[in-house]
């Protein structure tokens, strides 16, 4: 069974993990002090290989968070994984940042039992500055019922869609939007949620034993919108 290396450097977290055997859970390493994975995550890989007893060389896979997100944090992860698919001569999985997102909030305790009640849907938020966020809606089942967009939230986001749904909303890009979106019937907020490598597992197993690779020479991070550069003052 394949034994997988996962690596999220989408947003401030840096984590890495690895499983085996069916899409079991063999360790974690996560950073959460900011944006500094150029110099963490080579560590972060190494502490969890040695952690877990594993050698490069038995891993199957590098399953890569993708993106939208963090331009500089997407670049690095992508890097990596592929340097590691290319020098071990193993495929690479690509995972979109927000399905990943959705998949893990899915074990939160609290999304379980609002699944209880019918049209809810999950809307990772992955902060995009200012008022802007990345976001996608997704069922239980993690259909993709809203494609991945970049929006501007002001107090008309998501109105007709509040009207039938209810609108569970999670990530670093959340928290600046619940002044203006919590005041809506049908909104819920998890304000502790990050997005972590483990959340990809399950993903991931399922890419792999169907053969669903990506390209490992033309692969690129998906950043939604082209980068914008600042203008330094002075």
């Amino acid at each position: 069974m394949p034994r997988i290396l996962y690596i999220e450097t989408a947003t401030e977290v840096c984590s890495v993990a690895l499983s085996y055997n069916n899409a079991k859970f063999a360790g974690l390493e996560e950073d959460n002090a900011g944006f500094a994975h150029a110099e963490k995550l080579t560590v972060l890989i190494d502490a969890l290989m040695k952690k877990t007893n594993t050698e490069y060389s038995q891993l199957d896979a590098v399953a890569v968070s993708y993106g939208p997100g963090s331009y500089t944090g997407l670049r690095i992860g992508m890097s990596a994984a592929k340097g590691f698919c290319y020098a071990l001569n193993i495929p690479l999985i690509a995972i979109s940042t927000l399905k990943a997102m959705a998949a893990g909030a899915l074990h939160l305790r609290d999304v379980e039992n609002l699944f209880l009640q019918p049209d809810v849907l999950l809307c990772p938020m992955i902060d995009a500055r200012r008022m802007e966020v990345y976001t996608a809606f997704f069922d239980k089942d993690l259909n993709e019922v809203r494609p991945p967009s970049a929006d501007i939230i002001d107090a008309t986001s998501y109105s007709d869609w509040l009207k039938k749904n209810k609108l569970l909303f999670f990530g670093n890009g959340a928290a600046k939007c619940k002044p203006v979106l919590s005041p809506k019937a049908n909104t819920y907020f998890f304000d502790e949620f990050l997005p972590s490598a483990q959340n990809m597992i399950t993903l991931a197993h399922a890419a792999y034993k169907e053969k669903q690779f990506a390209n490992l020479a033309y692969s690129e991070p998906f950043y939604l919108k082209e980068f914008q550069a600042g203008v330094a003052k002075g």
